[in-house]
């Protein structure tokens, strides 16, 4: 587990707690109580969290701190590592990659981070907070360029509205990774957030590839705004644990569904009936 993670699992505890211990951390996280000293010294450095002897106290203004981010980042977690390893699998150096907002997407970016010196050369443009953060924290001396949209800030840690759509835009990419909140047969991808769908629909505009990445939960969910239909989605990556039925429907709308056990096993790829 990278640092970024576990300083998220540290500020998400202080969301409930007042205080948390370094010893109950690091039995948690299971990792050293060195090494969660140090995750507390970097929150504590950037103003996120109080260090205390023994652990580190919230910060009164941490109750209103990224709680959609948080609070969803630990949700199907296994599922989302299994579905940002495969993923991972289609990144090649020199590609210049979309990265929408999202816990799962977070998750690429993580795994993006521990493969930059096998990637040389990536640009990602992104407009998750979280992704550019760890990115750029994580790039090192690699060739990695990170470009960041601007705009509104969610409580997801996305930046969405009229400046990340008109930065959008003016670029392109070869491939885009994209989070949804559900996945409709009829109605496409969706978001409950008016502002979100309409940047994600810059996204898929301005890539040559899109990826859709949705745990099994995500199947058969309507949201408020449809981001776009199946038909502009080239590969779904989820989990083993959609059913059959669902796999059957969704294969018909795009061209390869891809299908991982939570954790990043092997992966089964079901195609569509359009390139049978």
């Amino acid at each position: 587990m990278l640092a970024p993670e576990r300083q998220a699992r540290i500020l998400k505890e202080l969301q409930l707690h007042e205080a948390v211990r370094v010893a109950d951390v690091a039995a948690t996280l299971k990792v050293s109580e060195m090494t969660v000293r140090r995750d507390i010294e970097a929150l504590d450095a950037t103003g996120l969290v109080r260090k205390i002897h023994g652990g580190a106290m919230r910060l009164a203004r941490l109750s209103a701190l990224e709680p959609g981010f948080l609070l969803n980042v630990d949700k199907e977690l296994e599922s989302k590592l299994g579905i940002a390893a495969e993923a991972l699998r289609l990144v090649k150096p020199g590609m210049t990659l979309g990265l929408t907002g999202g816990t799962t997407t977070y998750q690429l970016a993580v795994h993006l981070a521990a493969a930059l010196d096998r990637l040389p050369d990536l640009t990602v443009v992104t407009n998750s907070l979280k992704a550019a953060e760890l990115l750029y924290q994580q790039k090192g001396a690699s060739s990695c360029t990170v470009i960041v949209t601007g705009g509104e800030r969610t409580p997801s840690e996305a930046l969405v509205g009229p400046v990340a759509r008109l930065a959008l835009r003016s670029l392109n990419t070869d491939l885009c990774f994209m989070g949804v909140h559900g996945l409709d047969a009829e109605r496409g991808l969706t978001s409950p957030n008016l502002l979100e769908a309409e940047t994600n629909a810059a996204f898929i505009e301005s890539t040559g590839r899109l990826v859709v990445l949705a745990d099994s939960t995500k199947f058969r969910v309507r949201s408020l705004a449809t981001i776009a239909p199946l038909s502009a989605v080239d590969t779904v990556i989820t989990d083993d644990g959609v059913s059959a039925a669902v796999r059957e429907t969704f294969a018909a709308g795009v061209p390869t569904l891809t299908v991982v056990p939570a954790a990043g096993a092997a992966s089964a790829k079901t195609p569509s009936r359009k390139s049978s």
